[in-house]
């Protein structure tokens, strides 16, 4: 039996009703050749001119575990060079969270650290597929979306060290990276706090799009937001799907949904499991895809950002995945169940690519080895830069804080202030 099959969504009420018998025609999650099982129903609305997709998952209806790979999986057709990239970025991503751990136990860095292990098959489908005037919006977990989005694997390592050669200069540490020339618009320590600002940037594409008039030949800067299954009971989460869809903003919304939100599981928290129905209970298109297969994940997204980009408006997608550690480095993750993980570890996306890759003779186990070696290589000097880079200087402390350069930070001699050697007095020094 597929892991998807169709719903059909009665308006206004939301009601899943699995439908039968139909032959695939969505134009939207993948070609029926490539996916079968995968069908279309319309969810239909007097003001909707054309009807969006549901998609939905057997997964929790039949009891079976979240993810769960009984399922017969499909592979989308990829070309040499796209499979190439998908695992550079996705091994890269992996040891470069390997190398925080080790760093971080190390006391290189301080504070919470959370890291991206298993879910790189959502941040490799999604970002590859960006353009650089694109932008992302990510969360706290946010080294790998960073190093998708094109950040050098040595600028988030410094920022990580707090070093002033960092994409942040040390100022936005492991849970704020920020990159402009990236379109990276900055990870967000709170829940839900990074999707209002997705939402306004794609008002802004749209809005020079529309009213500036700066049309682009090949469509609208598309925006991805990121967040996770925490944050889908969060109120910024509604407003923002309400109003991208009211305008019809070029903004997928994407649920990286690991199945717990820190030490509170999923199906706990939530009075319906199933995130994606919430997207066309707004009239929008919402998507359930395996997150721990690039390629499914790839195949959506293609969907996804099309529409946004041709001005058909938001997705909504969730992907199923997992982390394979704690919620942070000071997590010791003793409340998930060892058979949980097992579980999910043995469906590692990266394992699945390259056993792939290799099946339809993309490339062979030394052209895959090469490429594991350049990346441990890059890791290696990422590392080594981040410590041999400076600390920021004092002067840099009060910057980015005060919008008036005259107010608290600059004093009358435009100096600044921390610059005093009475600015700390009475205060410890760390």
């Amino acid at each position: 039996m597929s892991a998807f099959s169709a719903v059909r969504i009665p308006f206004p009420a939301v009601v899943a009703a699995r439908s039968t018998g139909e032959k695939p025609s969505s134009p939207f999650l993948c070609s029926p050749a490539a996916a079968p099982g995968i069908h279309s129903s319309p969810l239909r609305s007097p003001r909707l001119g054309r009807p969006p997709l549901a998609v939905f998952s057997d997964v929790l209806s039949s009891q079976k575990p979240l993810g769960s790979n009984s399922s017969p999986s499909y592979q989308a057709v990829i070309s040499r060079d796209e499979a190439l990239e998908l695992y550079e970025d996705m091994v890269l991503g992996r040891v470069f969270e390997d190398m925080c751990a080790q760093m971080y136990y190390r006391g290189k860095m301080f504070g919470f650290v959370h890291l991206y292990n298993g879910q790189e098959a959502v941040s490799t489908g999604f970002i590859k597929l960006l353009e650089t005037r694109d932008s992302v919006v990510s969360t706290y977990r946010d080294h790998v979306h960073a190093i998708s989005k094109g950040v050098p694997a040595r600028a988030v390592m410094a920022e990580l060290f707090g070093k002033a050669t960092g994409c942040c200069r040390g100022q936005g540490g492991s849970m704020h990276m920020f990159s402009e020339p990236h379109n990276l618009l900055g990870g967000f320590a709170f829940i839900g706090e990074g999707i209002p600002v997705a939402t306004g940037a794609a008002f802004s594409s749209k809005y020079r799009h529309e009213v500036l008039k700066e049309a682009k030949p090949d469509g609208l800067d598309v925006t991805v937001a990121f967040f996770g299954d925490g944050t889908c009971n969060n109120g910024q989460f509604f407003e923002c799907l309400n109003m991208a869809e009211l305008w019809k903003l070029p903004i997928v919304f994407v649920v990286e949904n690991n199945l717990w939100a820190i030490g509170m599981s999923h199906l706990r928290a939530t009075s319906d499991p199933e995130i994606w129905k919430k997207g066309p209970a707004f009239g929008m298109p919402g998507v359930h895809v395996d997150g721990m297969d690039v390629l499914k994940v790839r195949e959506v997204a293609m969907e996804a950002i099309a529409r946004a980009r041709n001005g058909e408006g938001p997705t909504l997608v969730e992907c199923e995945t997992y982390r394979f550690r704690g919620h942070s480095l000071a997590d010791p993750d003793e409340l998930r169940k060892a058979d949980e993980k097992s579980h999910y570890a043995a469906r590692d996306p990266i394992v699945s690519l390259k056993k792939y890759i290799l099946e339809k003779n993309l490339a062979s186990e030394s052209e895959l080895k090469a490429i594991e070696k350049k990346i441990d290589d890059i890791i290696e000097e990422a590392v080594e830069f981040a410590d041999s880079s400076p600390h920021p200087p004092r002067s840099q402390l009060l910057e980015n804080v005060f919008a008036d350069p005259k107010g608290f930070g600059i004093g009358p001699d435009g100096k600044y202030r921390c610059e005093d050697p009475k600015f700390t007095e009475g205060t410890a020094q760390v």
